[in-house]
């Protein structure tokens, strides 16, 4: 466990606030991820399931959870499942949980090894009616890999085919949609070490550094301060940052460019998301300015758009118009582009083709509900672009912002933004040792 200890009552909270959703005489059955193989006998890095991560703080493979708020035993409503640790294990993988160790960091107290899961989970499916199984049915997912949830819910059915089977990420989207203050915590240290890598990006990047030098930039900041990249960073200079997912990180930084930077980091599996665009060469041409503070305005009027009871196609509906006005603005758009238009392709698509920005949390993409009105404790990204090919170079920005009673919390307000604030952090290049190429540049 990278991050510092949570405490066990976020969890326990988080498992009432499903309880109380479930109905009666229900059991809800939450696995962990498999540990995905990469080629021959090598395996990927495990990453945890965050709905049992959010239920639970357990971040091991092979877990199970389940709940039964109604049991005639009270000792059978929660039990937790797990691998039990021996010495083989701990040669080759290191120590797994103990159940005191289980218990310290879920605040569960029924901890069983997982070779006694089938008999636990017999007794219950014998007294309960309704089952609640989870699967990724995220509206973008593309799951071509069978999972150990799908593996579970086509077990559980045969065995058992008469029960009333019922989807979980259901009432787990309506928990985990609205963050708890210790959630906003952890996510605003991931903001605050997310932070000190643009801090420390800004300091170092200077034409002729390549895309995957300052790349390593952010990852020794986030790796000392107990952090991980949230997602696969995008280090994208020039027209590079006209590719909305570039990941190829491998070219130079020419002076005159921009250095589009879409980087968070993760702590304790809470994700930052991040969006800022950099002068290479530390100054703003007259015409990047132009458009810096046209996709500038537009978060700020996206930002202030965000109210509960909003639903967020209205909201991206009211940023679109906004950016469309400033394309209008820039010379990009004509009216007659905007009156003759495609309602299905808008003429802005050309320049701003994707979402002005999504819930936060857990998940990068965090569950969302496209029916769902927005309410307080919503995370959310917001994320406007401007992107030219034809002129080489394109502007996103992206803050992380909570709504709350009184407004707007932005937890990502103290990473420089504003172009002139930009440029002056980016003048502190001065005091560092002056830049060497690398032996990398043969």
């Amino acid at each position: 466990m990278r991050h510092r200890p949570i405490s066990s009552r976020l969890f326990v909270d988080n498992r009432q606030r499903l309880a109380a959703r479930l109905g009666p005489n229900s059991l809800a059955v939450v696995n962990a991820n498999d540990l995905l193989p990469s080629n021959l006998d090598g395996t990927t890095t495990y990453i945890p399931n965050t709905d049992l991560f959010h239920l639970t703080g357990i971040e091991q493979e092979q877990s199970i959870l389940l709940l039964a708020p109604d049991a005639h035993d009270e000792r059978q409503r929660e039990i937790l499942f797990l691998r039990q640790p021996n010495a083989h294990v701990a040669v080759w993988e290191g120590p797994k949980l103990t159940k005191e160790q289980a218990r310290a960091i879920s605040g569960l107290d029924r901890i069983e090894w997982l070779e006694d899961f089938r008999a636990h989970f017999h007794h219950l499916m014998c007294e309960m009616e309704t089952v609640w199984l989870n699967s990724n049915t995220h509206p973008r997912a593309v799951v071509e890999v069978e999972t150990r949830d799908a593996r579970s819910i086509r077990e559980t059915q045969r065995r058992y085919p008469l029960h009333t089977y019922r989807q979980l990420n259901r009432p787990m989207r309506e928990i985990r949609l609205v963050k708890s203050a210790p959630e906003i915590s952890l996510l605003r240290r991931a903001a605050t070490i997310t932070k000190e890598g643009y801090d420390r990006v800004m300091r170092y990047v200077r034409p002729g550094v390549h895309e995957y030098e300052v790349e390593a930039e952010f990852l020794h900041e986030f790796t000392r301060r107990r952090g991980r990249f949230g997602y696969q960073p995008i280090i994208a200079s020039g027209s590079n940052a006209c590719v909305l997912h570039y990941l190829s990180n491998d070219q130079v930084c020419a002076g005159g460019d921009l250095l589009l930077l879409d980087v968070g980091a993760s702590y304790a599996n809470y994700n930052a998301d991040v969006t800022r665009t950099l002068p290479v060469n530390g100054k703003f041409t007259r015409r990047q300015r132009q458009v810096y503070n046209a996709v500038l305005r537009g978060l700020r009027h996206s930002v202030a758009g965000l109210k509960p009871g909003k639903l967020a196609k209205v909201w991206q509906k009211e940023g679109e118009l906004f950016i469309e006005a400033e394309l209008l603005k820039l010379g990009l758009l004509r009216p007659r582009d905007v009156r003759n238009q495609d309602p299905n392709q808008p003429a802005l698509k050309k320049y701003f083709m994707h979402g002005m920005g999504h819930p936060l949390g857990l998940d990068v993409h965090d569950w969302t509900a496209s029916s769902t009105p927005m309410t307080v404790g919503w995370v959310m990204t917001v994320e406007p672009g401007i992107y030219l090919p034809d002129e080489g170079f394109a502007v996103r920005l992206e803050d992380n912002i909570v709504l709350t009673l009184d407004g707007h919390l932005n937890l990502t307000q103290d990473i420089p933004i504003e172009p002139d604030a930009v440029e002056a952090a980016m003048r502190r290049r001065a005091l560092r040792p002056a830049f060497r190429r690398s032996v990398s540049r043969r």
